[in-house]
């Protein structure tokens, strides 16, 4: 026999992965795509996405500046996200060696934030 849920059980958190297409953006004619995997662990880093590009590089950053990037410019450490025009969103990525500017419809980030809220951790404080 089934049993209801009880208020002192802990309910499982579950990772989610999505994934997107980008065009990294640069002085040349055309810009390139590449596949990204779109991360989150709420068990692990609850306020935290995770970018993960081909080559094991992988960006992390709050979940809170994807949020506001999606809307106006923002800007945490080596991370700007920013919208570009009504369907794009851009996220720019600094190293010692540069700048990596990467171009994504927006849907694809939306779809990813509402998977993360899904899964049942909260949003995290902006």
């Amino acid at each position: 026999m089934p049993r209801a849920a009880d208020d002192h059980e802990v309910r499982a958190v579950r990772a989610v992965e999505d994934h997107a297409r980008g065009r990294i953006i640069s002085d040349a004619p055309l810009s390139r795509p590449v596949p990204v995997a779109l991360r989150f662990d709420p068990g692990f880093e609850p306020a935290t996405v995770r970018f993960a590009f081909p080559g094991n590089i992988e960006w992390s950053f709050p979940r809170a500046l994807l949020e506001t990037g999606l809307r106006a410019p923002a800007r945490r450490g080596d991370i700007g996200v920013w919208p570009c025009g009504r369907v794009q969103t851009v996220v720019e990525f600094h190293t010692d060696d540069g700048v990596a500017v990467v171009q994504f419809d927006t849907t694809a980030l939306l779809r990813f934030l509402r998977h993360t809220y899904a899964v049942g951790a909260p949003m995290s404080a902006r």
